[in-house]
C-alpha cells in the first residue's frame, strides 16, 4: 500500500517539476523584453499630480502606451522630452509600456 502512495507522489512531483521547467524556458522575445531600457526611471510613482517624468540613460524619444489592469489601452503617445501629462487618468493601477529605440520596458504606475 505504501508503495502505491510513493508512486503517486513521485508522479505528482514529476508533473510539478516539468511545469516549472516549462515556465522558466518561455521565449520572452514575443513580449518585447529582449532588451530593457538602460537607466529607466519613472517618477513620482505613486503619482498624485497630473504629470510624470520618464528619464533614461539615452534620453531618446519614447513611445508610451498605458493600459488599465484589464489590458485595455488607455493612452498612447510619443514624448521627446521627459514629461508626460496624465491628467486624463482616473485614480487606479496602470501598466505603462515604454519603447525607446529597439528597447522596451514595462512598469506598474499607480495614480492616486
Amino acid at each position: 500500500m505504501a508503495k502505491k502512495y510513493f508512486y503517486i507522489i513521485l508522479f505528482f512531483f514529476s508533473l510539478l517539476s516539468l511545469g516549472a521547467y516549462a515556465q522558466e524556458n518561455k521565449d520572452l522575445s514575443a513580449f518585447g523584453t529582449n532588451q530593457a531600457i538602460e537607466g529607466l526611471n519613472i517618477y513620482p510613482n505613486p503619482v498624485s499630480a497630473d504629470r510624470i517624468y520618464i528619464t533614461s540613460k539615452n534620453m531618446q524619444s519614447k513611445e508610451i502606451q498605458i493600459y488599465d489592469v484589464l489590458g485595455k489601452k488607455i493612452l498612447q503617445t510619443v514624448i521627446s522630452g521627459k514629461e508626460l501629462v496624465i491628467s486624463a487618468l482616473t485614480p487606479g493601477v496602470y501598466i505603462i509600456k515604454i519603447k525607446e529605440g529597439e528597447a522596451t520596458s514595462t512598469r506598474k504606475l499607480i495614480v492616486k
